[in-house]
């Protein structure tokens, strides 16, 4: 049986026209998206006073994105596969202009929470992209062009923050997303004119039940873990929440199972490629979202308690920055290594890059050039992984569920970053030091919150070590599905 990335290479070596078109729009599209993640981080501090709301209120703007990038991610994917991958990310755009726009308009909490959940239905564009690619771009280009499209969740998030820091600091903080809203009109007129629609899809019936109780679990399970904090980790509410999760989780699983056409085919899940990709991508996650919220404070905490830098925040993205663009060059670099070795080794080293920079920060975090260069051997460690990622998912699950099987991938991503911001801001809470009548983050606790992202990223490369060495073999599509090559599908259009 023929190797599944190599399905489109019948018809030729060269690319079809406008592959590289193709390419450079979706990877747009996905880092517009990925500045949703970082777009209001430099308002946060400002967001009660803006919406005339508590605080605890007013951070339901940022766990309300969150939840609905947790639902939104594995339903869009399998209505993608069912009806049209172009199709359904045509609708997240719309989404995300719609929710930027509500956002741009509003001057109270409710209606910028509705717009922030719009925003985080927009979620399922990159895991949508990379599958795309699958079905229309040639063999020889299917490893770079996946790598830097899930390299861009990290690289508009790193591009973001400095940009939305400069906005925000000499403009109305509305202006950030009329901003987003055009962003998003751009790149919506891009895919409409450029990105071919595929023919390969699943058919059947969408799996209403499973849609729901997965939904559930998500929201129930991703609820306690933001709010934990707020609520108290032993509060009923929290314990109530974990134990839903836990119990809806093995009801929907064991439906899942039973189903014919199940939201997530969890027997494909179950193999041993797609399982420990997954699982190292929850470890990985936890580990990139631990540099995220370490360094930013490290840098902004005044220089008088010892350890501070005293930067603006202005001056904080710009100095972050430099990691999204290391980023997007070691997604190419990774690409290459996929193809020489095979995907299970670019990601065993992305992981070891990754805990490398983290046993950097330990011992060099006194100095904004320090800070420069953890982040730069962190950012392209993790473009290094989350380049083999796809090309792992891929290798082991039919075309016709390429989108659903990527956007379980990208929520496990999710679901790392959010146990890193729940964990580590219990360590930040409890290991304080006094400065001028506040209680700050110790330098200890810092420390002791990248020692836990070396650790993750460990954890990444053992996981990742039980992958196999050579690439699963996924079920033949149906043969109407496999005859469409690139040729062919270049030229459909929803």
């Amino acid at each position: 049986m023929s190797h599944p990335l190599a399905r489109h290479a019948k018809g030729g070596s060269s690319a079809p026209p406008r592959s590289n078109a193709v390419v450079g729009v979706l990877a747009f599209a996905g880092i517009v998206v990925s500045l949703m993640q970082t777009l209001v981080i430099p308002i946060v501090p400002e967001l009660p006073r803006y919406l005339d709301a508590s605080p605890s209120n007013a951070a339901w703007a940022i766990t309300a994105t969150l939840l609905a990038a947790a639902v939104a991610t594995p339903v869009v994917g399998r209505l993608g596969d069912m009806f049209g991958k172009r199709r359904m990310l045509l609708v997240s755009v719309v989404l995300l202009v719609s929710g930027s726009v509500v956002c741009a308009l509003s001057d109270s909490l409710v209606p910028m929470i509705v717009g922030r959940t719009l925003q985080g239905l927009s979620a399922a564009v990159v895991p949508l992209g990379i599958s795309i690619m699958r079905d229309v771009l040639p063999a020889e280009r299917l490893a770079g062009s996946t790598a830097l499209m899930s390299a861009s969740l990290g690289v508009g998030g790193a591009l973001g923050l400095p940009a939305a820091a400069f906005i925000a600091d000499r403009y109305d903080w509305h202006a950030l997303f009329w901003i987003s809203a055009a962003l998003g009109v751009a790149a919506l007129a891009l895919l409409v004119l450029i990105v071919p629609e595929s023919k390969v899809r699943t058919g059947g019936s969408f799996d209403l039940v499973g849609s729901l109780g997965l939904s559930a679990a998500l929201v129930s399970l991703l609820l306690a873990v933001s709010k934990g904090g707020d609520w108290g980790w032993t509060s009923g509410t929290t314990l109530g929440l974990f134990a839903a999760a836990v119990l809806v989780f093995l009801l929907w699983g064991r439906y899942e199972l039973r189903t014919a056409q199940p939201l997530v085919d969890l027997r494909t899940t179950a193999r041993r490629q797609v399982l420990f990709t997954n699982l190292a991508s929850v470890a990985l996650g936890f580990s990139m979202f631990a540099m995220s919220l370490v360094l930013p404070q490290v840098l902004q905490l005044p220089e008088q308690t010892g350890y501070g830098l005293g930067k603006s925040m202005l001056a904080v993205g710009l100095i972050l920055a430099p990691q999204g663009l290391v980023m997007m060059a070691m997604s190419a670099v990774s690409a290459g290594l996929t193809k020489a070795k095979g995907p299970k080794v670019t990601l065993m080293i992305g992981a070891v890059v990754v805990a490398a920079g983290y046993g950097l920060s330990i011992v060099l975090m006194s100095e904004v050039w320090h800070i420069v260069l953890v982040a730069c051997v962190i950012g392209g460690g993790v473009g290094f992984a989350y380049g083999a990622m796809p090309a792992l998912i891929m290798g082991a699950v039919p075309a016709s569920e390429t989108a659903a099987a990527n956007s379980l991938n990208t929520l496990m991503r999710s679901m790392g970053t959010s146990f890193a911001s729940a964990l580590a801001g219990v360590i930040l809470a409890q290991m304080t030091t006094g400065f001028g009548g506040h209680a700050l983050p110790s330098e200890n606790g810092f420390k002791t919150v990248m020692a836990i992202g070396a650790g993750a990223a460990l954890l990444a490369f053992f996981l990742a070590s039980f992958l196999p060495r050579r690439q699963a073999t996924p079920e033949p599509d149906q043969p109407a599905e496999a005859a469409a090559g690139p040729a062919e599908i270049s030229g459909a259009r929803s």
